[in-house]
């Protein structure tokens, strides 16, 4: 199974910007969105049933903004809309499909740099996924948890680690979540093949010719439960893709 991962910041946007040619030649069997920016009515489910993909989406209660979906050309046995907790659920935070031999889901972590408050909500919400994962891994032990999880790993993934050291994104307490999320049983499928690659960015800031520059972060991971990482046939990041401020990220798992 070809899973790819990718924020869209928009999907209405990336709809202008060339998202269904990209979509087409990239083979996928599964797409996970995030930031989809739209409500159900204005996702073109239409335009990605004409490829073959089915549209399961999460939307936020607020327009325009959140948002996450999934494209599946496999019928899931299986959809889970949200987490279960109304605060993450209505800003359209988590969407998972459930396939015979893995499960798949496309999250959207928030992030902290518009402030304080909502910099604590994204620590909140960080410690009850963890919660969560950890749970939903012993009922469903092949997980594959894409998405945006707004944090840098390690100053490999960030192209100024001393610059942006006190920004979120790049924080010691956040840095420290996702390196214990990854020791309670998950594996980052990019770093897992690639250990030591850098200059290699899924995010870059549309000012000041960050992307042409290659100024990024890695923000972005398709995280494999350990029960599974010896079928990660291949990992990558497609920065040739311009739909977004993000690129597309993808993960292949054997024996499906």
């Amino acid at each position: 199974m070809k899973i790819y991962s990718y924020n869209v910041n928009g999907i209405r946007a990336a709809m202008t910007k060339g998202f269904m040619p990209w979509l087409e030649q990239s083979g996928a069997d599964v797409v996970c969105i995030q930031e989809t920016k739209a409500q159900g009515e204005q996702i073109p489910v239409l335009e990605f049933k004409s490829l073959g993909y089915d549209c399961y989406s999460l939307s936020a209660k607020k327009k325009g903004y959140s948002g996450v979906a999934i494209l599946s050309r496999v019928t899931p046995k299986n959809v889970v809309y949200g987490c279960g907790e109304e605060i993450y659920d209505n800003e359209g935070r988590m969407v998972r499909c459930d396939f015979e031999d893995l499960s798949v889901a496309s999250i959207y972590h928030p992030s902290g740099t518009s402030g304080e408050q909502r910099q604590a909500f994204k620590m909140q919400w960080l410690d009850f996924f963890q919660s969560y994962a950890l749970e939903l891994q012993k009922e469903i032990p092949s997980l594959v948890l894409c998405g945006d999880y707004n944090i840098c790993h390690r100053e490999i993934d960030i192209h100024d680690p001393k610059g942006n050291k006190n920004h979120s994104g790049f924080l010691p307490e956040e840095r420290q979540w996702i390196d214990g999320f990854i020791k309670s049983g998950f594996t980052d499928s990019f770093r897992y093949l690639h250990p030591d690659q850098k200059d290699a960015y899924s995010w870059w800031s549309y000012f000041a010719q960050s992307r042409s520059k290659n100024k990024g972060w890695r923000i972005d991971y398709c995280m494999v439960s350990n029960f599974i990482k010896d079928r990660i046939k291949d990992a990558a990041i497609h920065p040739d893709a311009m739909q977004s401020d993000h690129c597309p990220i993808s993960v292949e798992i054997s024996g499906i």
